[in-house]
């Protein structure tokens, strides 16, 4: 996938940003983030399958990729458990004979102070957001090895860089798939396997809610983002294609801060 004979296609064809004939793999694929994606690879060409552990959702954003003329279908799964996450990968082959995209965007978070972080909320944090990331990429890899390569997207985020008190266990996740991406990145790229990392900044999805509902707050974040505003679903929509297509060939290792500009702001 994305290797090129010559400069000419790799430098601006028709269809570089064109996902037509490929498969791609949403985890998270429900709602929020993982949702937009999955609709903006669809719109770009891509048949999908979207997982998650809320079927019912699940059933309507499939419903809604095989309304823009693509196949979708729904996978229900639960990537902290690892014979979940293969048997997502597998029925995904199952139903498409091939996975050329993965998208890891399941995640959960849960703000408490450090000092009152259990062990339990540890694990379902870091299990969900770190562990299922490793190894929806293992079984992913596997079967894109054996197809010639793929495009592997993970979803890090804002706090991957920048510390923000009571978020302990989610900083340390997302820190962790910055690593991983880099080390799979490094490993699999003679398999011709690309391995990328979106880390989004303050987004409106139901995991924000709350934040978004306390006007003080949401007053200070627009004084912190130097373009001014949160983000939606909609923003992560070229990056993702971009990262998934044939025009990001000769990149890989990478993370992608999509966040309106916070964390430049803050190291300056």
């Amino acid at each position: 996938m994305g290797t090129y004979s010559n400069g000419e296609r790799a430098a601006g064809g028709p269809g570089i940003f064109s996902l037509e004939g490929k498969v791609a793999l949403v985890t998270g694929g429900s709602r929020g983030l993982g949702r937009g994606i999955a609709l903006a690879l669809a719109r770009a060409g891509a048949d999908v399958a979207v997982a998650s552990r809320n079927a019912r959702a699940l059933e309507g954003v499939a419903r809604e990729i095989r309304g823009l003329g693509r196949r979708g279908i729904a996978v229900t799964a639960d990537v902290a458990q690892v014979k979940e996450v293969r048997k997502m990968v597998a029925e995904a082959l199952s139903a498409f004979g091939r996975l050329d995209i993965l998208v890891d965007a399941a995640g959960v978070n849960q703000r408490t102070p450090s000092l009152e972080v259990t062990e339990a909320l540890w694990h379902f944090i870091v299990d969900i957001n770190l562990k299922g990331t490793f190894f929806a990429c293992q079984a992913a890899a596997e079967a894109m090895r054996e197809g010639g390569g793929g495009s592997i997207i993970n979803i890090a985020s804002l706090l991957s860089g920048v510390g923000i008190p009571t978020l302990a266990p989610y900083a340390a996740s997302k820190a962790g798939v910055v690593g991983l991406t880099r080390v799979l990145a490094a490993e699999w790229g003679p398999h011709g396997i690309r391995v990328n990392c979106i880390a989004p900044g303050y987004f409106r999805t139901d995991m924000t809610r709350a934040l978004f509902e306390d006007p003080d707050w949401y007053a200070r974040l627009r004084r912190q983002v130097p373009l001014g505003r949160e983000g939606f679903p909609e923003d992560l929509a070229g990056v993702a294609v971009f990262l998934a297509s044939d025009a990001s060939a000769y990149l890989t290792g990478q993370v992608i801060y999509v966040d309106g500009g916070f964390i430049s702001s803050r190291e300056s």
